[in-house]
């Protein structure tokens, strides 16, 4: 499954946050796999599992100045899959 992880741009025990509806208190967990719908399994800061649609979710990332800051998983899956094509 890690296979499936990198072909969006995830890798197992990879910083993660989302919000449980528009508006709210940012939860954060890591990355522990992907379900069979898709969706991204996570390990939430209490130890309990999630599964969370890729759109709900943002990943740590380095800005282009070298910050750290949070990136939509969706902008990234898109993006890698766009590299793929080319190469």
């Amino acid at each position: 499954m890690q296979g499936d992880l990198e072909a969006i741009g995830l890798h197992e025990g990879e910083a993660v946050r989302w919000r449980r509806h528009d508006g709210g208190n940012w939860q954060s967990g890591t990355v522990i796999g992907l379900e069979r719908d898709g969706s991204v399994a996570v390990r939430d800061g209490q130890g309990r599992a999630r599964a969370l649609v890729i759109d709900r979710l943002e990943v740590r990332a380095v800005g282009p100045r070298g910050a750290s800051t949070w990136e939509p998983v969706a902008e990234r899956a898109r993006r890698i899959e766009q590299l793929q094509l080319f190469s």
